[in-house]
């Protein structure tokens, strides 16, 4: 399932998801830019690896933070981004652009510490704003769970279905926790993706999500899309 839009519409300028994207594209052009090598030195640099945090390497904690604005590939990046740019900008209309940015970050934390904590001896490296996403994932869940995606369906041919969010994102988490679980058992990281973060970042955004969205007594509801827990 593919994802091309939503069906609820941001009320305010989304300035925050858009310096996120921003900023996501401009890291990776620096890391592709730099000549040979460059793209492997940045990467074994910042990007979080597990078995080189330790207590007496303080700053090397500072990848948890760094290794969210990397990618692995193009694909890598887009994939992310196109995902971002759909979901992100609900949420940052419902939390305000500071709230969005400061829970964005913390998402992007708890998806590193998740994956760190049922991998913590690996040496691969781990790149990607995937777990951050996650976390606005989760909270558009519970923010919008009647909003629609509109997906596209490979099947025996393109199919263009509207989803409810809820099942949407459901099925999503469902398959992230499936594969994290596969991982368990399979020798370093489980078909090179970093499961556990994506779970790490969903569950976090379903927590905290109302510790940052405005209350829903301040809002009216301005599209039939749009749920309000009371």
């Amino acid at each position: 399932m593919f994802p091309l839009r939503d069906t609820v519409r941001s009320r305010t300028f989304p300035l925050v998801n858009w310096f996120v994207l921003g900023a996501n594209i401009f890291v990776f052009i620096l890391m592709t830019s730099g000549g040979p090598g460059s793209f492997d030195r940045l990467t074994a640099r910042f990007a979080l690896i597990p078995a080189q945090l330790s207590a007496d390497r303080p700053l090397e904690y500072a990848t948890l933070f760094t290794s969210m604005f990397m990618h692995g590939s193009w694909f890598h990046l887009l994939s992310n981004m196109w995902t971002l740019y759909i979901f992100g900008d609900n949420v940052e209309d419902r939390m305000g652009s500071g709230r969005f940015l400061v829970f964005y970050l913390l998402a992007g934390l708890a998806a590193g510490l998740t994956q760190l904590s049922f991998d913590p001896t690996s040496n691969i490296p781990t790149v990607g704003a995937s777990g951050a996403i996650a976390g606005v994932l989760g909270a558009y869940l519970l923010l919008f769970p009647r909003a629609r995606v509109i997906t596209l369906i490979p099947l025996f041919f393109l199919q263009f279905v509207e989803i409810p969010a809820f099942y949407f994102l459901g099925i999503w988490f469902l398959t992230q926790l499936s594969s994290g679980l596969l991982s368990l058992g399979a020798a370093g990281s489980f078909g090179g993706i970093a499961w556990w973060a994506h779970v790490g970042g969903f569950v976090f955004g379903l927590v905290a999500v109302y510790l940052f969205a405005r209350r829903p007594l301040v809002y009216r509801q301005w599209y039939r899309d749009e749920f309000w827990p009371w």
